[in-house]
């Protein structure tokens, strides 16, 4: 199958399929669940261990849901991505230099479903953190990853993030984290 990016659509084998932003809802919830049993081994094998079976789960993409900050891409009605997109920082940010009293839009949990892998998914969800900030006017967009996460290690810095420094996370011990961050102003 050969899949073409155009402008956050996909052309798949002469059909034009439209990629979509949207607010998750608490009917998602099962069909996350389900994305992260097929993210979170493949993951794993790939010595990437930031999550796990017990996170992120239901009670996390709950409550993202609840203060309104989890968005996922759906293509043709199936949903291919999620991200939370907060405010939420982690005081060991400030490892790094970052004021983490600066208003900041973060990105938590960002994952793709991997048959919608190369689809510009991840990038859409991005750019869906970029026009969230310039709504509310925060000028600071920041993320972390596992510094075995080499999809989001290469992602970043194409999406115009610079790499700040590494952390360790006391909620995550014993792995080590990247953090990137994108200013728009």
């Amino acid at each position: 199958m050969h899949v073409i990016v155009l402008r956050r659509s996909l052309l798949i084998l002469g059909t034009l399929k439209a990629m979509q932003i949207r607010r998750a809802t608490r009917e998602d919830v099962a069909v996350l669940m389900a994305l992260l049993r097929q993210v979170v081994p493949l993951m794993r094998a790939a010595g990437n261990l930031q999550w796990d079976e017990g996170y992120p789960n239901e009670s996390v993409f709950e409550r993202d849901i609840d203060q309104g900050q989890l968005w996922v891409a759906e293509i043709d009605g199936s949903v291919a991505g999620v991200a939370a997109l907060t405010t939420d920082q982690e005081p060991e940010y400030a490892q790094v230099g970052w004021d983490v009293e600066e208003p900041a839009v973060v990105v938590h949990r960002l994952a793709v479903d991997p048959s919608f892998r190369g689809a510009g998914v991840a990038a859409a969800l991005m750019g869906k953190a970029e026009a969230v900030a310039a709504e509310r006017g925060i000028a600071v967009l920041r993320v972390d990853t596992n510094t075995q996460n080499a999809a989001t290690r290469r992602l970043f810095p194409k999406l115009g993030y610079a790499l700040a420094g590494e952390i360790g996370l006391e909620f995550r011990p014993g792995l080590r984290f990247f953090c990137y961050e994108k200013r728009l102003r």
